[in-house]
């Protein structure tokens, strides 16, 4: 039953990552948000998100994971009514950030209860598998029941579906998860390194997401821009000198850890793309209802949520971790180069659903072993933190991939609209600029894995079911 409730509070978080994007159209026309400014509804939960992982983590150690779980679950629900309620753009953009933090909070503490509650190898693994489950189902549900709920109801609905979840899980939890005794008791919080990386990469993401309308050489942008540099260098002075830093440096001398978290800065970025501008795609140029969206997404989906059952951390054990990835970051990038040339008058039996598997195959493929490469040379007792770290590049990778693509895309747009070309041509040829991109990065980070990583099998044979539970974990989080 307490695993019925961690389960619960993991659905909430997956389901809101996916479910807003068959949404955003709609949002677009009810609140009057641009096409660059939208990516803000996306961008704003991603950056607390990915920002406070760590911090989430280290709260949990000081003062109770079911503690933490608890009201992160509060927050996260609290933040969700508010965007359900939201009529401006300022204030669901707000409630967003607040869902975010509220987020990480129960996405850092998750695991450590789970493992506090099964201490049996065979359990924990098995527990893990649910966990996994239910994370990749909930990526598949969050879309077709986004399309649901927009289009029989309204965009309001998709947040306000988790106001009865969230009240369940904070009552079910208080009487099921067990308190368990605090073991970071007078460690010191890294508070100032989570607000500036934090704030680093919020000014980075909006200089780029507005500069096409302030101008890229503008004192605005450049202005944001150093800004962001200055902060993150304080980051790295911080984290040098602080006793318990947010995110140890040391640990990026270690080869693998430092390709997958550069790896998977590139891939977040190709694939937050892939769920933003296709969904636009679809809705703006193709016509589809919301409810259309979320069926022609199922497809990825699905094959995603097959991966994550095992089959991808089967075949790491197979061919070990390099090969593996590398090949599902080729078969992405082939997918989204197939999105780049979808035309105005596409068909989803041609244009749509080859670009959709090749998507879904690709990503099951490459997650588990860019969290298996991240860890596997790691120590034992860094192994969460390491998992926490190519989480937290995850989601900054998306974030700002996001924000690059969705400007260009932008920039395209507006050029031929002021060319004379037609709204819908323009919108397109905006999307193949963007999808070009992305598959750039998709093929850049398929080189610097078969270059940089180096492969070793033995560790994640010799510690299979731990590691497959992990990687489920992790992709809960990104």
């Amino acid at each position: 039953m307490a695993l019925i409730v961690l389960c619960l509070g993991s659905l909430m978080i997956v389901l809101d990552s996916t479910i807003v994007n068959v949404a955003l159209p709609s949002m677009k026309r009810d609140l009057g948000f641009t096409q660059a400014s939208l990516a803000w509804v996306v961008n704003g939960y991603l950056l607390t998100f990915g920002g406070f992982l760590l911090l989430g983590g280290r709260l949990g150690d000081l003062y109770g994971h079911r503690r933490l779980f608890i009201g992160g679950i509060a927050l996260f629900t609290l933040a969700s009514l508010a965007c359900g309620s939201a009529t401006s753009q300022g204030t669901l953009v707000a409630a967003r950030v607040v869902q975010g933090f509220g987020g990480a909070v129960v996405s850092a503490v998750s695991l450590s209860l789970m493992v506090s509650l099964f201490l049996e190898p065979a359990d924990r693994a098995k527990a893990m598998g649910v966990f996994g489950f239910v994370a990749a189902g909930g990526g598949s549900l969050g879309v077709l029941l986004g399309g649901i709920l927009t289009d029989v109801l309204n965009w309001h609905w998709i947040f306000l579906v988790n106001v009865p979840i969230g009240i369940a899980v904070c009552i079910v939890a208080l009487r099921l998860l067990p308190a368990e005794r605090r073991t970071g008791a007078g460690e010191r919080l890294d508070i100032a390194g989570a607000v500036t990386v934090t704030a680093a990469l919020m000014l980075a993401v909006y200089a780029i997401v507005n500069g096409n309308q302030a101008g890229w050489t503008s004192l605005q942008t450049l202005g944001l821009l150093a800004a962001a540099a200055g902060l993150a260098a304080v980051f790295l002075a911080i984290e040098s000198r602080v006793h318990s830093p947010l995110m140890p440096l040391g640990l990026f001398r270690k080869r693998n850890l430092a390709t997958a978290n550069i790896v998977g800065v590139l891939w977040a970025g190709a694939m937050f793309a892939w769920f933003f501008l296709s969904a636009l795609y679809l809705q703006l140029v193709l016509g589809y209802s919301p409810l259309q969206v979320g069926l022609a997404f199922l497809p990825a989906n699905l094959i995603m949520g097959a991966f994550s059952l095992g089959i991808s951390a089967k075949l790491v054990m197979r061919f070990g971790i390099k090969l593996p990835l590398v090949a599902g970051l080729l078969l992405a990038s082939v997918g989204l180069a197939l999105f780049a040339r979808a035309p105005v008058g596409g068909h989803f039996a041609t244009d749509v659903l080859p670009s959709m598997l090749l998507l879904g195959f690709g990503a099951g493929i490459a997650f588990n072993p860019v969290l298996l490469a991240a860890m596997g040379d790691v120590d034992p007792h860094d192994s969460g933190l390491a998992s926490g770290i190519v989480n937290t590049s995850f989601m900054m990778g998306g974030a700002l991939g996001l924000a690059i693509l969705a400007s260009v895309a932008a920039s395209r747009t507006s050029h031929l609209l002021a060319a004379g070309q037609g709204q819908l041509a323009a919108l397109d040829a905006g999307y193949h600029t963007a999808f070009v991109i992305g598959t750039l990065f998709a093929l850049l980070a398929a080189l610097i894995a078969g270059v940089r990583l180096q492969a070793k099998p033995s560790p994640v044979r010799e510690e299979a079911p731990r590691r497959q539970g992990e990687v489920a974990y992790a992709e809960t989080s990104g």
